[in-house]
């Protein structure tokens, strides 16, 4: 099994620096113990001008046979299921060659190189050949050089595939899986590593090893930077993890956020944040969890106690503009969580306007999903989040693995970031944004406006958000701290309705302004609810700077 890296000189330095980049010096044969046979990694040229750096993985065939004994399989190449001791894996390119590379050249994978400084971070004209690399489809749209070229071509590579002939001598018995590869670009020695770690197995369509659930951390770790937005993503994955579902639909998922995260300019764990690592999975009982679905906080009042402050229990319902009769703890006289009170605005502003296919836009994790689906008169229900934890806490919440297959056609939970536009959305008679307006940076309010408002383009909206003129009124709050320590603002009752008479007026709609809980006559209600209505007026085509279709 052979794999040879080439490099010419640049103004950068020269040829040679490919030894220091790959830490392995062009004047010395080296040998390095793998677990199925050894590396030998030596320099058929190293000049100024011209240096190329080869490894030679020297397989153990026993040795192979002994380490898969007993997994009957499982995960393994096929080839070694059918003939244990003939078989391709000592030639052909594979998951053999991934782990070698990964072996020997850890640390230039990495991108560190202490001798020189920076050089790693720049891009050199590389080469690369492989003698033997399978390509077999496996149901992925057909191998051989085609699928060699959708890997590696989105990735800035030239590709050079030319199938290999089962005989020569008989042309007519036609190509075999194997392809000669060669690849030519400008970039990163580093990058260059990570995108063969990845990229052989998937060619070769399994590994000679059990996929174990760690795989998929090395799998995003070595497609850092470039897996998330390549467009062969979903096949990529797939074939890494030897089709193992659920850790394929991890990957994705995570993937997915990593997407947002760098369209948004911010790390992944910002964003899925709505589910905290401390905190426990809420019952479908609980009622002092965040109609958002947002995590308690530490390091604010509410985290020490059992509810929070925006959910704290309050004395009635009195306050629920348009609400339904109050309930029998009302009545008595019982605190009742303000969670409750304002989902129960919600869905009595829904109730208003008919509604039968509603979006739950920032959703969490499902509570607000959870009570429209007990409403006959709701057909569809659309849980969107930007955090895949949250949305396998609300899969969990909503028992959609036990659902009857009429209520789960009722119901469908997506991931997805509110400031893009996205075509899932259009069609519905309902948005509701719960809790989720004061979760944004205010100079990002514009792009969530316009993918809701614009291109989206409910019937209604339903908004909801604190009134920052009532925490004086929560004892446990400290003075000057907003509710949760993830809202970026929150809002005076004067605030919140110019934003929504701005927004009506942009984009076509009228609104309604309530309180929700109970009011105060200083300093109103916990929560103000605002209720859009479409008025089939003109509407703004422009989307703000900084949108981003999806």
């Amino acid at each position: 099994m052979f794999i040879s890296i080439s490099t010419t000189a640049t103004a950068d330095g020269p040829a040679t620096d490919l030894g220091f980049l790959l830490h392995k010096h062009p004047d010395k044969v080296q040998r390095f113990s793998t677990a199925h046979g050894v590396a030998h990694v030596f320099y058929p040229e190293a000049t100024d001008e011209a240096c190329t750096a080869a490894l030679l993985l020297d397989i153990d065939p026993v040795a192979l046979v002994r380490q898969n004994r007993g997994k009957g399989g499982r995960g393994g190449s096929p080839d070694l299921t059918l003939a244990q001791y003939v078989n391709d894996r000592p030639y052909a390119a594979s998951s053999l060659l991934a782990v070698a590379l990964r072996t020997v050249f850890r640390t230039a994978m990495k991108g560190d190189c202490e001798k020189l400084p920076g050089r790693a971070d720049l891009p050199l004209p590389l080469r690369i050949a492989l003698p033997a690399v399978p390509a077999n489809g496996g149901g992925d749209g057909g191998g051989g050089p085609a699928m060699v070229r959708r890997l590696f071509a989105p990735l800035g590579w030239q590709v050079e595939a030319t199938a290999v002939p089962l005989d020569e001598v008989f042309p007519a018995w036609g190509d075999s899986r194997y392809v000669r590869l060669r690849l030519t670009g400008e970039l990163r020695l580093a990058d260059a590593l990570q995108h063969l770690y990845v990229l052989l197995p998937v060619l070769d369509g399994s590994k000679h090893y059990w996929v174990a659930p760690d795989e998929v951390d090395k799998l995003l770790a070595a497609g850092d930077g470039w897996l998330a937005g390549h467009p062969e993503r979903a096949l990529i994955t797939r074939r890494y993890l030897a089709r193992r579902w659920s850790l394929t639909r991890l990957a994705m998922e995570r993937l997915a956020l990593a997407r947002l995260a760098e369209a948004d300019d911010q790390e992944a764990e910002e964003l899925d944040n709505a589910v905290s690592d401390d905190e426990p999975e809420a019952s479908g009982a609980a009622e002092d969890v965040h109609a958002s679905g947002e995590p308690r906080a530490s390091g604010t009042a509410e985290a020490s106690g059992t509810t929070r402050a925006s959910d704290a229990p309050v004395a009635d319902a009195a306050g629920v503009a348009g609400g339904p009769p109050a309930s029998d703890d009302a009545r008595a006289g019982r605190s009742r969580p303000l969670a409750e009170l304002r989902r129960e605005a919600i869905l009595a502003a829904l109730a208003e306007t008919g509604a039968a296919r509603v979006l739950d836009l920032g959703c969490g994790q499902g509570e607000l999903v959870g009570a429209l689906l007990k409403d006959t008169r709701v057909k569809e229900v659309l849980g969107v989040d930007v955090s895949s934890r949250a949305l396998a806490a609300a899969a969990r919440r909503l028992r959609l693995d036990r659902m009857s297959e009429r209520q789960a056609a009722r119901v469908q939970l997506v991931q997805g970031a509110l400031t893009y536009t996205d075509a899932r959305l259009k069609g519905y008679d309902a948005a509701v944004l719960s809790e989720v307006v004061e979760h944004l940076d205010l100079p990002r309010l514009p792009a969530l406006e316009y993918a809701v408002f614009g291109a989206a383009r409910p019937r209604a909206v339903v908004v909801t958000t604190p009134n920052v003129e009532y925490n004086v009124r929560w004892e446990s709050l400290p003075a000057g701290h907003v509710r949760h320590a993830d809202h970026r603002f929150e809002w005076t009752r004067a605030e919140f309705r110019a934003w929504a008479e701005q927004v009506a007026r942009t984009y076509g709609y009228t609104v309604d302004l309530r309180p929700v809980g109970p009011s105060d006559e200083e300093v109103g209600a916990p929560t103000q609810l605002a209720l859009f209505l479409a008025s089939g007026g003109a509407t703004t085509d422009q989307a703000p700077e900084g949108s981003v279709t999806r």
